[in-house]
């Protein structure tokens, strides 16, 4: 009966039963188990909702600045659409498995429009065990001092990477923002070579399983040289420390990023999909 009435928004008495499939798939779930982990499903506390059509056991999916379907058969992800169409789109992409992310962006696009970019084929991989090639003894955690240096370089990349300048809007206000938060987390990682950054890279997302690496930049004059490879081999080191999975996804057109994750060791364990939306 709970199927037929659609997808509804989860709280605190399904908790338990949303960390039991988020800790089923802890690499392809991280960014959300983050979150849950820290704070259950409060919407006030993920900044999002956890959504369930007949349980979450059944099915799941998280509704914020990211949608990220996490469990469910076309018809709940056709649920999720439903109720994600009823009202302004929140989102500003949808992330996660390739299986459940591009069936339910079909079921979405007629309602929001084209995509600005679909990134069908991206690799996840994982390593679990100590880094194949030498960490870099450069590399090391961002001070706040450090915003100053660190900010250019982490605009360049997100331009990059993404395709838009994150200043836009408001001049960058809400993107250094969110930058000096990783820093002040301790979850940036830079070298440094006269006063300019050369490798830098974040942990975007932290669960009590995995820690997911994101934001990896090599500045172009300083490419080809291995410094990308021994850099995100020490943040994956820093990881492994804390007893967790290293975790990325890279875009599968991108051959001298693949091939320096290779090298580090990372193995592929699921596939992903981005659904960048303007």
């Amino acid at each position: 009966m709970l199927k037929l009435l659609g997808a509804r928004a989860l709280s605190s008495r399904d908790v338990a039963q949303v960390l039991r499939v988020l800790d089923a798939d802890p690499v392809a779930a991280c960014m959300v188990a983050a979150r849950v982990e820290r704070s259950g499903v409060d919407p006030r506390t993920i900044h999002g909702e956890m959504w369930s059509r007949g349980g979450p056991l059944e099915s799941l999916c998280y509704a914020g600045a990211n949608f990220v379907p996490l469990r469910g058969e076309p018809d709940d992800l056709r649920a999720f659409a439903d109720r994600a169409c009823r009202g302004p789109r929140m989102c500003s992409s949808l992330v996660g498995r390739a299986e459940l992310t591009l069936p339910l962006w079909e079921m979405l696009e007629l309602d929001w429009g084209p995509a600005r970019e679909v990134r069908a084929d991206q690799p996840l991989l994982a390593l679990g065990t100590e880094p194949l090639c030498r960490p870099d003894p450069l590399v090391r955690r961002v001070r706040m001092r450090d915003l100053e240096q660190y900010l250019p370089a982490a605009v360049a990349m997100f331009i990059e990477e993404v395709g838009v300048d994150p200043r836009v809007n408001d001049g960058g206000r809400a993107y250094q923002r969110r930058v000096a938060n990783l820093i002040s987390s301790g979850r940036a990682w830079a070298r440094f070579e006269d006063g300019e950054v050369v490798f830098k890279a974040e942990v975007g997302s932290v669960s009590s399983r995995v820690g997911q690496i994101q934001g990896v930049w090599v500045n172009p004059a300083n490419r080809g040289h291995g410094i990308g490879a021994h850099g995100t081999a020490t943040v994956a080191e820093s990881i492994l420390s804390g007893g967790r999975t290293a975790s990325l996804y890279v875009n599968s057109f991108n051959g001298a990023a693949r091939r320096t994750y290779a090298r580090i060791g990372f193995e592929q364990v699921a596939t992903f999909a981005t659904i960048l939306l303007d």
